[in-house]
């Protein structure tokens, strides 16, 4: 009995930390020993033979290859699925960083906490402090939207000859050169005030001319086109999605034919006659930035049939930089995307010849498009949309905060009544999560990462909780976020919502496709090793890797038994109370989540990719492991503040609780029941036992929302704060302030009232018989009087004509006949 206990310790200490094949055979061997020489249970030769044979197969390579992996590899190379040129370049897009650690089973804490803190320089925030400042303070967007359906033409000039537009060109082209984390705070900071002036700052220095020039552009084409979009010269625009290939950007049905031909240079009217070039044609729709572009970068299929550049016919996906005033090029017309007036539009052209050092890198980077195309979005899906969201998390906690204090009902605040503090929870948790979660990954960027699964998360997951933090800001301020007007600071946003779901992959794909459709391959320890090693018929790199994963599968077995067993009580830790307990469960349910990967793998093999449902599942189970470790790390940054530890509890908590039932529903749908059974004993042993944050801990996070402090400080940083008291957001500061000072004159005005010492009935009256009575000093009168008056400013909405504006009158007869 002691024996067996023995064992099962031992081999349970193997594999909890993952021992090599050689400390499995001497611990083994150290155990049979003992088992004869200290238990006096002698074992006969012939088990010893065998032993002897095992491990000699298992410890050495030649002879493990020849008995047992080769064999495996014959058949590993049969049942893998093979993979498309585009899939290929999609996979290896990019880099792993701290998602690798979380699909290792074995999160490395310290390196987590050891990554460097973002920080702006004095050269970028002075920027943010100064420019953005004042373009913020330039953007009317009432009359953005509504009058002008574009942005003034002083606002466009100022963004141009500030270096807007060329944050991301380097200085020895004439741009900022800013890091990636300044690049999304400023695009931040203005998101907060207007949309339309986000997206056209932010375009440009994102997927583009300008990020795909600095990478793959010719030296030739570096110099002429980058300092002309650092100076404001050029608006670039990318045209990629065509009306037939949205999502699947990889079919698209524009293609360019090598040929020769003419062309007059747009720019400087010279003629070149018989020269090797493309003669391409496109159609193209949703195109920021389109009917004003300068510069269009486009994305075709490139064909040479006559075998004018090889024997290639059929070369790839390309990329060119072409000037929207060649001949052809047609550009102008524009869409109107869900109430914003950002330029966004169509392009086409027919037989448009172009040269072939158009191309961007020039010809030897013809038929390299796709991979330059899903290099550059791995980076600008961390920062564009994931900012806009964070932007909308700030502005919703902001507004909502203060509204919600400000506004009352039935005599109390009606962030007071439990169900609206459990939507400003939301808000606020949500936001804390958006933020923490794109400074971690910018972090990664800013070090020489291109996280592209990472990026996918960050896509999906922003932007959703932009969705829903919106829905509960508008919800909470009911009537006051339903009239559009000057004072109407959410409903644009409220229509705006479906543009950062759709674009730069549609949500319903990133979520149920792409996250763990790379993840998978790109961060498991050992799936793209051995996809590698049967793509090169490798047999020795396919050994190594196929025995280290046979050996990580064992470890997360035992992992995940004991960590659920345990509740994690025992897992390491960088830190104590009740912050380490969030470590440990993150251990946790790595573990399991790497088992369940490989399980899902092993059961389903190549047909997993077309079990969305199941993909999607896993790519939420890994989202949420980085979601609350990102909160983590934000905690720590921040100093682990007292103050926000709710905030970090209600994120943290709930991001573990998504986890969990992403693995239920997993396992409730796993077609192989026996194995979905032994994993649910195995994984989860005492049942579902985590919960969603409390009650008590939301109606906190509420409560700091609502009351100037340091939590409401940190939620909203960064974000344009108007401080104009005829601002629709810049009176709410005001305001909030002045409720809260006069709170105990209201108070004690009701009590007059109660105890029957007014004749009026009218507040305002009561008020001033309280003045008149020496019940109220003038000072305190005069404080409750604008008190009020800012409330009233804070709750009104805009009323107008009851025929509207004579140009609305015309667009709503379009639009109904």
């Amino acid at each position: 009995m002691i024996s067996a206990v023995v064992l099962v310790v031992l081999l349970g200490a193997l594999a909890y930390f993952r021992a090599p094949v050689l400390a499995w055979t001497v611990g083994l061997a150290a155990w049979l020993a003992a088992l004869q020489f200290v238990f006096h249970c002698p074992l006969p030769p012939a088990a010893w033979a065998v032993f002897a044979v095992v491990a000699a197969v298992l410890n050495l390579p030649p002879l493990r290859r020849a008995v047992f992996t080769g064999p495996v590899f014959g058949v590993f190379k049969k049942i893998t699925p093979a993979m498309s040129q585009t899939e290929q370049e999609a996979i290896n897009a990019g880099t792993v960083w701290w998602d690798r650690d979380l699909f290792s089973g074995k999160p490395d804490w310290n390196r987590l906490l050891s990554f460097p803190d973002p920080k702006l320089t004095p050269e970028e925030q002075a920027f943010i402090d100064g420019p953005t400042e004042q373009l913020c303070a330039m953007i009317d967007d009432w009359k953005i939207t509504h009058e002008l359906k574009d942005l003034p033409p002083e606002v466009w000039q100022f963004i141009k000859d500030n270096g807007f537009l060329g944050m991301i060109v380097k200085k020895r082209y004439g741009g900022l050169e800013f890091s990636n984390y300044a690049h999304a705070k400023v695009v931040t900071k203005i998101a907060t005030r207007g949309g339309t002036a986000a997206v056209s700052v932010m375009v440009p220095n994102s997927l583009g001319p300008g990020e795909l020039l600095q990478h793959y552009g010719t030296e030739e084409q570096k110099d002429y086109y980058l300092p002309r979009l650092a100076k404001g010269l050029e608006i670039p625009c990318f045209a990629l999605t065509s009306p037939y290939a949205g999502s699947d950007a990889g079919s698209i049905p524009d293609y360019g034919i090598v040929c020769r031909g003419s062309y007059t240079h747009p720019r400087t009217g010279e003629r070149f006659d018989d020269v090797l070039g493309l003669r391409v044609s496109w159609e193209k729709r949703w195109i920021t930035l389109a009917p004003v572009a300068t510069i269009l970068g486009l994305a075709f299929k490139m064909y040479d049939p006559e075998h004018l550049l090889g024997d290639k016919e059929d070369l790839g996906i390309t990329c060119a930089l072409v000037p929207t005033e060649h001949e052809g090029v047609a550009i102008g017309r524009r869409h109107f995307p869900g109430g914003a007036a950002f330029m966004n539009g169509p392009t086409w052209g027919k037989d448009v010849f172009i040269p072939l050092d158009w191309i961007i890198g020039g010809r030897e980077f013809a038929g390299q498009g796709w991979r330059m195309l899903v290099e550059c979005l791995s980076v600008g899906r961390c920062i564009s949309l994931p900012a806009m969201s964070v932007a909308s998390g700030k502005m919703s906690t902001f507004v909502t905060g203060a509204y919600a204090r400000i506004r009352d009902q039935f005599g109390l605040p009606i962030g007071k009544f439990e169900g609206v503090d459990e939507a400003m929870a939301r808000i606020g948790g949500y936001t804390y999560q958006m933020e923490a979660s794109q400074d971690l990954a910018l972090t990664g960027l800013d070090t020489g990462e291109k996280p592209s699964v990472l990026s996918a998360i960050l896509k999906y997951h922003n932007t959703e909780r932009m969705r829903k933090a919106i829905n509960d800001a508008m919800d909470i301020h009911g009537g006051k976020a339903v009239v559009l007007g000057p004072r109407n600071y959410l409903a644009r946003a409220y229509q705006a919502i479906p543009i950062g779901i759709t674009v730069e992959g549609a949500n319903i794909l990133t979520r149920s496709m792409i996250i763990y459709g790379q993840g998978a391959i790109r961060c498991h320890p050992f799936v793209l090793r051995e996809m590698k090693a049967a793509m090169a018929n490798d047999g020795k790199e396919f050994d190594a890797a196929i025995t280290g994963h046979i050996n990580f599968v064992i470890s997360n077995v035992v992992r995940s038994l004991w960590l659920g067993l345990s509740g994690a009580r025992f897992a390491g830790a960088p830190r104590g109370g009740e912050v380490g307990v969030y470590y440990r469960r993150l251990t946790r349910f790595s573990s399991a989540f790497a088992l369940l990967s490989d399980m899902a793998m092993f059961s389903l093999g190549g047909s997993l990719k077309f079990r969305e449902k199941l993909s999607a599942r896993l790519g939420d189970m890994l989202s949420g492991l980085y979601i609350a470790s990102a909160c983590l790390k934000r905690f720590e940054r921040d100093g682990a503040p007292k103050e926000d530890l709710a905030v970090l509890q209600w994120s943290v908590e709930n991001a573990l609780y998504d986890v969990q039932q992403a693995m239920d529903g997993f396992l409730a749908n796993l077609p192989s029941r026996m194995l979905a059974a032994v994993l649910r004993k195995l994984i989860f042993p005492w049942g579902l036992t985590l919960k969603p944050a409390s009650d008590r801990v939301g109606t906190q996070v509420a409560r700091a929302m609502m009351e100037p402090g340091a939590t409401r400080e940190r939620l909203t940083r960064g974000m344009y704060l108007p401080k104009e008291e005829g601002d629709a957001v810049g009176v709410l500061a005001h305001a909030l302030e002045a409720v809260l000072a006069t709170e105990p004159l209201e108070q004690k005005l009701r009590k007059l009232a109660r105890d029957g010492k007014f004749v009026s009935v009218t507040a305002r009256e009561r008020l001033a018989e309280a003045l008149a009575a020496g019940l109220l000093t003038q000072a305190e009168f005069d404080a409750v009087s604008r008190a009020r008056k800012l409330k009233r400013d804070v709750i009104m909405v805009d009323d107008f004509d009851k025929m509207l504006e004579q140009h609305d009158d015309k667009l709503l007869q379009r639009l109904i006949f």
